[in-house]
This record gives C-alpha cells, structure tokens and sequence, in this order.
C-alpha cells in the first residue's frame, strides 16, 4: 500500500460504468479505496487508461503517461535526436548506444526519450502509484505500431533502486541515470501539473547520496544526475564536469570511456 502523507488521500473512481470492474481491480493492487470523500487525489480509470486528478476548486489536469501523443510524440519527432543534451549527456555517439539503468523513472519522460535514440533502458520506480501510470503507459503504447519498437527496448522495474542496485545480477548496466527529486521550497517550481501532484505523493529524494554512492558501485561506464540547474550537486564524489542548459544540467561521473 502506497504512503499517504498528510492531506494526500487518495480514492480509485471509474470515468464510466464499463470500466467498474477494473477499476474495483486497482483499487485492491493499490489498496485505496472506492470512495473516499475526504480524498485529495483520484485514480481515475477510463478510456485513456490510468491517471491521477488532484480535486479540488483549483486543481490542475489530470497526469498520465503517454508515450504515443502529446509531448512524447512532439519530442520525439522533432527533439534534436543524437544532440540533445540527455542523449551527450549518457554517451551516445556514433555507434555507441549504451544500456542505461533509470533509477528514478518518474513518469518515463527521459527513458522514452533514450529509447527512441536507441538504448537499452530498464527503469526503476519506487512510489507505486507512479510506477502503475508507467506500467498502463507502456501497456498501451505495446498496441501502437510506430511506438512500440520504442517500449520495447524499455523494462521497468518497481521498488527501492537502492536496494534494487545493491542486490543487481548478472552484466551491470553501462550508465546509471539519476534525477532525484530536489527539495525546492519556492512555490514558482511547482508551477508544472506534474510537479503538484507528485510533491505530496514522492516528497524529496532525501537518499540521494545514498542512490548515488550505489549507482557509483554498480555502473561500469559512467554515472550521470540530471540537477536543477543552480542547485548543489550531491553529497558525495565531485563529477568530472558538467553539461549546462537553460534550467538543468547534467554531472557526470565517469568510471572510463564508452566505445563503438
């Protein structure tokens, strides 16, 4: 069952009367309830699969996961490919598509992004409700012919990504991928949809150093924590340097070269 913080309860609601019987389904995997009329926050299933509604007089769209339209659709059509920032960041280059571990997943957004350019990715969530929008979100893009090749190069993985690293079998991932949730206190940074919904659900990654230290262990290539752009980097081992943009950057940690 998922931790409900205070002022975060959450209840599961059918869109539609067809969709009663999976929706009774969810809220027994997630263990909320049907009704709740206390709730700040609604599962909601539909017609477009899975999706969680803050309620309330101001409350903002829902959040779901994606992966055929919308945003995902628009970057990955006209993203910048090989040159994004993401994509140097993790070490493509010509011939070079490494395997890379998403610890923190959140809703896929980055790990979509690395799979369209080619890398083998598996994705960690640990907060159950997030991972269970990534999991619907994966499911229906299998169905999409053009966007299922992407998916397909995606396996996620639910649970501590600490504890998931720590115990790793088997070939290591090439690159560890890390964007911890950072602790802001100014309300301009929770302006996104996505960002109020998930404070009161996620909170801060106040292990990040923790994460970090087992993604160092683990990662046979290099290392690399997506940060607001002014924030500190994380406690621990100093990056080697650092790609900067507009609002984020990238620290990179590398252990030795990536090649063809």
């Amino acid at each position: 069952m998922v931790e409900q913080e205070q002022g975060t309860g959450i209840r599961v609601e059918a869109l539609s009367a067809e969709f009663t019987a999976l929706a009774a389904q969810w809220a027994e995997r997630l263990g909320f309830p049907l009704e709740h009329d206390e709730a700040a926050f609604a599962v909601q299933i539909g017609a477009d699969g899975l999706q969680i509604q803050q309620l309330g007089p101001q409350a903002p769209g829902p959040v779901r996961v994606d992966f055929v339209e919308g945003q995902a659709a628009h970057r990955r059509q006209f993203g910048g490919g090989n040159g994004q920032m993401i994509a140097k960041a993790v070490g493509i280059a010509q011939g070079v598509r490494p395997q890379v571990l998403d610890c923190t997943a959140g809703l896929g957004k980055d790990a979509f992004v690395l799979a369209s350019l080619g890398c083998q990715m598996t994705l960690i969530e640990r907060q159950p409700l997030i991972a269970a929008l990534l999991e619907d979100g994966l499911a229906r893009a299998r169905a999409d012919d053009e966007v299922a090749p992407i998916v397909g190069r995606m396996r996620l993985l639910t649970g501590n990504a600490i504890e998931h690293m720590r115990a790793w079998q088997g070939e290591p991932p090439q690159v560890i991928y890390l964007d911890p949730m950072f602790p802001h206190r100014d309300k301009s940074a929770l302006v996104k949809k996505e960002m109020r919904v998930f404070r009161p659900l996620v909170g801060d990654d106040l292990d990040a150093p923790a994460l970090l230290e087992a993604a160092l262990a683990l990662a046979s290539h290099r290392v690399v924590v997506k940060r607001p752009r002014k924030a500190p980097i994380i406690e621990g081992p100093k990056p080697s340097h650092s790609l900067e943009g507009k609002s984020s950057r990238y620290d990179i940690y590398p252990k030795k070269a990536l090649k063809a």
